[in-house]
């Protein structure tokens, strides 16, 4: 089987499909001679010379071949001649790939949580929540963008740029977070990153150490809660109500943290704002025990009734805010651009750590997406869409109102979803399962909580479902709930 003398096959096709040169083909063989113990440690290889007659291939390729296996540490080559290296394990016979059979993999135990409730994204689907109207995004005017951005290129763009990312970005960030977000910042304070999910990671990086406590909203984001795990923190799970996050009054004593995660202009996934004076209970209370809050801006652009949401960060001077932004909404998710916002004195203290632990990249996108700002395109894109999801909102909030009750349907006037309750004893993920069967990606709104039978309901997504769908969408998940509700009763 390991006959290396055997002739060589021209135009062999490897079981990938690829041709395999004569060069190539003598390598994988003497390689698996050598590893299956046919060709024992301290056995001679023939000469070059002999081979190549042999073979009837150029000496050269031989010669080839026993510098590249010499180069891998499988022969040694000297005045006696090429033998073959003593490998680990090498000399027993039957080596073979690890056996299928073998235990299971082991993740680590940090991932537990997120394991133990399973989201299935559908994100094509009608009603899929979290993904934006792809379908009228400007796709002409973003390549204008990214043509000026490859005229503008230059060779030392090529390279590792400033790890904060492009500052033509940046500075474009701030002007539009200070008029459209209230957002106190300049570009010093602000890290370009590879989405929203590495904003949350470097907060836990600069900030925390493995056993810290954090608090996050519950039901809240899932991204939040697999990045919290990952860093080994102890996550202290923090009720939701009409008003956004409710601390209870021992909880800085009892459980003091070191993060706070919150989204406060509209919470994830009820749609709950957080009043005023919950947002300034928060910062005093994290100013005075030395906790930081995260605020998750993550669609505060778009807001269908009345004047924006301000930010909690520019509330007021010096906040221990730790603001986020994402450019997966606003534009479009496969992007992967988002922000950080790092208070001064932070940054200050991390500006030496971020050179070392940031090789920002993108940047061809990130100078379109500067020229995409700055030429007002943004803008332009942002008040169409906000038009168009509060068209859509309106029409599903009438379509939901037909079967539900008003005081069932939460979101508040923001944002691109609603969410339905449903009763304590209805399986959402069940329905949601039904829903996904039939093409519709609406999630179940218990796998954004992390205690178990908290509540039940629908995230139900329409910024990339069209006006004209959404009543029949709806009118098939109101028959789904209730087909739901009686494959639970002939259960029971």
């Amino acid at each position: 089987m390991f006959d290396i003398t055997a002739p060589l096959t021209p135009g062999a096709i490897s079981p990938g499909g690829e041709p395999l040169s004569l060069q190539k083909q003598l390598t994988e063989r003497i390689q698996q001679a050598i590893l299956s113990g046919h060709l024992p440690a301290g056995s001679s290889l023939i000469s070059s010379r002999t081979l190549a007659k042999e073979l009837g291939v150029s000496r050269n390729t031989v010669v080839n071949v026993y510098e590249h296996l010499a180069a891998e540490g499988y022969i040694l080559a000297d005045r006696q001649g090429t033998r073959v290296a003593s490998l680990s394990g090498a000399d027993r016979k039957n080596v073979s790939p690890v056996s299928p059979d073998t235990p299971a993999v082991r993740l680590a135990d940090r991932l537990r949580p997120i394991l133990e409730t399973p989201l299935q994204p559908v994100h094509d689907a009608l009603l899929s929540p979290g993904m934006p109207a792809i379908r009228e995004f400007p796709l002409a005017a973003w390549r204008r963008s990214l043509d000026r951005a490859v005229r503008q290129l230059q060779s030392h763009s090529l390279g590792y740029s400033e790890p904060a990312g492009e500052r033509t970005l940046r500075e474009a960030i701030a002007t539009h977070l200070y008029v459209a977000r209230g957002v106190r910042c300049d570009v010093s304070q602000i890290i370009v990153t590879e989405g929203a999910k590495q904003a949350l990671e470097l907060c836990v990086t600069l900030l925390t150490d493995p056993g810290d406590t954090v608090w996050m909203e519950d039901p809240g984001y899932r991204g939040a809660k697999a990045a919290f795990s990952a860093g080994n923190l102890h996550t202290v799970l923090m009720a939701v109500d009409e008003e956004g996050i409710r601390v209870p009054k021992d909880a800085w004593t009892t459980h003091t943290p070191r993060l706070i995660y919150t989204s406060p202009a509209h919470q994830y996934p009820t749609g709950a704002v957080m009043s005023v004076a919950r947002r300034l209970a928060l910062i005093s209370k994290a100013s005075r025990t030395g906790a930081w809050l995260i605020e998750d801006d993550y669609d505060g652009d778009f807001r269908h009734s009345g004047g924006p949401i301000a930010s909690m960060q520019g509330l007021v001077s010096h906040t221990p805010v730790l603001y986020i932004g994402s450019f997966s909404k606003t534009m479009f998710p496969s992007l992967k651009l988002g922000f950080l916002v790092l208070p001064a004195r932070v940054m200050a203290q991390a500006k030496t750590v971020l050179n070392e632990i940031l090789r920002n990249g993108q940047q061809l996108q990130q100078m379109a997406m500067a020229d995409f700002m700055k030429s007002g395109e943004f803008g332009r894109h942002l008040g169409r869409m906000r038009r168009l999801y509060r068209e859509r909102q309106r029409i599903l909030r009438e379509a939901l109102i037909a079967d539900f009750s008003p005081d069932q349907i939460l979101g508040g006037k923001s944002g691109m979803h609603l969410t339905l309750k449903l009763a304590a004893g209805d399986d959402d993920k069940r329905i949601a399962e039904l829903a996904h069967q039939h093409g519709l990606g609406v999630q179940a709104l218990s796998s954004f909580c992390t205690r178990p039978g908290a509540v039940s309901g629908l995230v139900i997504g329409y910024g990339n479902t069209s006006s004209n769908d959404i009543p029949a969408a709806i009118g098939m998940l109101t028959d789904l709930i209730k087909q739901g509700r009686n494959v639970k009763t002939c259960r029971s």
